[in-house]
């Protein structure tokens, strides 16, 4: 497989309600699409967008970083592979930010499956139905009422985020949130390291019996997460400490009941996969979850989830429901619970570049 040209294109995509990241309030998601054409005339696109509070590189950055490898792509030859995107000693060893390696890997991937299955479809391609965890984040009414329509709609599982509210009311609202659920479906908890290791004890303590799969990324100190876990009995999971470790770190941490990978801030599928496959032999839940891309990246996601872990996980991909707005055309449409894909599905869809301003380069 030979890439005959590579072009990079902008966009921004509003938002239906602002969204409180940790770097502030933003009302619209920005990012980079990357295209790629093979010498057979089939493409192939990913999607860069640093997350802002959480990526280390800015949009700009990740722009003309995108924009230098654009140039060193063209004319490359590859060589499909069955466990990756593709073969190419140059992208192995090379120094790329995450969301940008995400992007370009992505891209690459899409495009060699194309090639391989001479499929005409511009998105990414898989047959299967991949679960997903609803997120209920809002007043303590537009909480419980999202628990009744995801519970409603077939939902597996669900992640509420607390941290916000005082430690007794998120105590009082995640078990109103299990009473609505019931018994039937996951209860996962994401506290962004908002709690010291008291408050998080108290907290531990006093949900008792309400049953949470785990309870995600909950300590300013992360270090502490082993004390947190003796003194409460409930399962951590590692999201932003991810960064800070590498996945062989994983073994011995009893306390570490799921890894939450989101490959734009991981540096791409092949480290993700690396994340899920050690996790998994070390019976730790891998939680494939996006960074509020758009329907590109999602669907390269919800196909990365599918392989990684087929129907047993559910998937922290409900950001979608975020986006005002799509590069996509039409809109992306999941049922609650769970995202539907297929050959035929990825055929009825396209990229609107009427969306995207293209960043011109040599």
């Amino acid at each position: 497989m030979t890439v005959s040209s590579c072009r990079i294109f902008h966009y921004r995509l509003p938002l239906v309600a602002p969204l409180p990241l940790a770097s502030g309030v933003i009302h619209e998601r920005e990012g980079l699409l990357m295209g790629l054409e093979s010498d057979s005339g089939a493409w192939g696109w990913g999607d860069a967008a640093p997350l802002p509070g959480f990526s280390r590189e800015g949009i700009d950055e990740a722009a003309a970083e995108a924009v230098a490898w654009a140039g060193r792509l063209r004319r490359a030859r590859f060589e499909p592979r069955g466990d990756g995107p593709v073969s190419w000693p140059e992208w192995e060893s090379a120094a790329a930010s995450p969301s940008v390696r995400f992007g370009l890997e992505t891209a690459l991937w899409s495009l060699a499956r194309r090639t391989e299955d001479g499929t005409a479809a511009e998105l990414a391609c898989f047959e299967g139905s991949v679960p997903v965890n609803g997120l209920l984040a809002g007043s303590r009414e537009q909480v419980l009422a999202d628990a009744r329509r995801l519970r409603d709609g077939g939902c597996r599982a669900v992640k509420l985020k607390v941290g916000s509210r005082a430690v007794a009311e998120e105590v009082e609202l995640t078990r109103a949130v299990r009473d609505v659920l019931g018994d039937g479906v996951g209860l996962r908890l994401d506290a962004n390291r908002s709690w010291s290791l008291e408050q998080a004890v108290a907290f531990g303590r006093g949900m008792g019996g309400a049953g949470v799969e785990y309870l995600e990324e909950p300590l300013h100190d992360p270090a502490r997460l082993q004390e947190l876990f003796d003194a409460t009995g409930v399962p951590v999971a590692l999201d932003e400490s991810l960064l800070e470790l590498r996945p062989e770190e994983l073994e011995g941490r009893r306390e570490v009941g799921a890894v939450v990978l989101k490959p734009t801030l991981l540096g791409g599928l092949a480290r993700a996969r690396q994340w899920a496959a050690t996790a998994s032999a070390l019976n730790i839940r891998p939680v494939v979850s996006s960074c509020f891309e758009s329907g590109v990246g999602l669907l390269a996601l919800a196909a990365f989830a599918w392989d990684s872990t087929g129907n047993a996980v559910p998937a922290g991909l409900d950001t979608y429901r975020w986006l005002g707005a799509d590069v996509v055309e039409p809109r992306l449409s999941f049922r609650p619970g769970a995202i539907e894909w297929s050959d035929a599905a990825a055929r009825a869809h396209r990229i609107d570049r009427s969306r995207l301003t293209e960043i011109r380069h040599d």
